[in-house]
């Protein structure tokens, strides 16, 4: 953006830098910024993450969830006296795998795929003699827009109310983390004007990752948008993480250049 204003080249239009923070932890900027209003004005954006010259229009929706299960403590020669809340737990498990498998069975998505869960966290108990009268879980979902997050998260509900029917059981649902799958269209403005920046077409491409357009696709007007940067899409989290300089300076150019092009 500095270079751009510095080489005095017209365009029609504003260039806005959108600065977010806590994208790995709920995308709390993007949010902030959606809610605050910052985006109601925009035509077009660009998402600066790592794509190795690709094009991500599209990409999945993101579910953390935490279900707690509410035991009695009982010594363990004598589990009749008390409630496992591991066990109880652990049919909450059985029960949403075997659904969560036929979700991914039945329906799916031609760019993204089948929606993916895992349960990712585990812990109860107290001591190995004693009947666990605390159990709690946490898992991921991975979301696609056939079955949107509301679905799921009414199925999930719907297995804790299933399981809280049976003797004993006192099962919880917690929702920590709700992002929705988006979808750009392939054929914008905006992705014509990256695709004149280069030689070659640059692919078509979604993820099951979950980015800050989640959140600014809440706006009050639909725009164009895609998630297009320097990096490598493997190389986000590792112990060396890094961007290639020339892909970087690259990137500056070419940002330019699709400014230029859009607001002509």
């Amino acid at each position: 953006m500095i270079e751009l204003k510095e080489s005095g080249k017209p365009f029609n239009g504003t260039v806005k830098l959108l600065a977010t923070v806590g994208e790995e932890v709920g995308e709390l900027g993007g949010e902030q910024l959606t809610k605050a209003g910052y985006v109601d004005d925009l035509d077009a954006l660009i998402i600066g993450e790592p794509t190795n010259y690709s094009l991500m229009y599209t990409h999945m929706g993101s579910i953390n969830y935490t279900v707690t299960s509410h035991g009695k403590e009982a010594h363990s020669s004598m589990p009749d006296q008390g409630y496992n809340a591991i066990n109880h737990l652990n049919e909450f498990i059985t029960k949403a795998n075997a659904e969560m498998n036929h979700l991914a069975e039945t329906i799916e998505n031609p760019v993204l795929g089948k929606t993916i869960h895992n349960v990712t966290l585990i812990s109860g108990g107290n001591q190995v003699n004693s009947i666990p009268s605390h159990a709690q879980l946490q898992g991921n979902i991975r979301s696609i827009p056939e079955y949107p997050n509301d679905k799921i998260i009414a199925l999930l509900q719907s297995i804790v109310n299933e399981l809280n029917q049976e003797t004993d059981y006192h099962l919880e649902l917690m929702i920590d983390y709700n992002k929705i799958p988006v979808k750009a269209d392939p054929d914008s403005p905006l992705i014509h004007c990256i695709q004149q920046q280069f030689s070659q077409p640059l692919p078509l491409v979604g993820a099951a990752a979950t980015t800050d357009a989640a959140e600014f696709t809440k706006a009050n007007h639909s725009f164009d948008f895609v998630v297009f940067g320097p990096g490598v899409v493997t190389l986000p989290h590792q112990v060396d993480e890094y961007v290639e300089i020339d892909n970087y300076l690259d990137m500056i150019e070419k940002y330019q250049g699709i400014i230029l092009s859009y607001l002509a």
